[in-house]
């Protein structure tokens, strides 16, 4: 049986904290933050309260906005952008 492979590290039931947690360090309602992703805001609900989950483009969406604000000029928007990477995409800091 063929498996395929997830971009995210967490139990797919935790996406929806990680959503709600990007969609408000962007400060976006969820109408704005649906048509950045180019979905409807049915959806964004539905994810953020686990009713359904995004599919495997949108959860590389999500992770592409993260490391934009990983790379943000506002310290807090780096620290929360590391952390939900580190914790749901189970990416790790690189050290040097």
């Amino acid at each position: 049986m063929a498996t395929t492979s997830s971009p995210l590290a967490k139990p797919q039931s935790e996406i929806g904290i990680v959503i709600r947690q990007l969609r408000q360090l962007l400060g976006l309602t969820q109408a704005q933050f649906a048509r950045k992703l180019g979905v409807t805001l049915p959806t964004i609900n539905r994810w953020e309260n686990n009713r359904s989950q995004p599919s495997s483009l949108a959860l590389m969406q999500l992770k592409a906005m993260l490391h934009e604000l990983k790379n943000s000029p506002i310290k807090f928007h780096q620290v929360c952008a590391q952390t939900l990477l580190e914790d749901y995409f189970d990416e790790q800091t690189e050290q040097p």
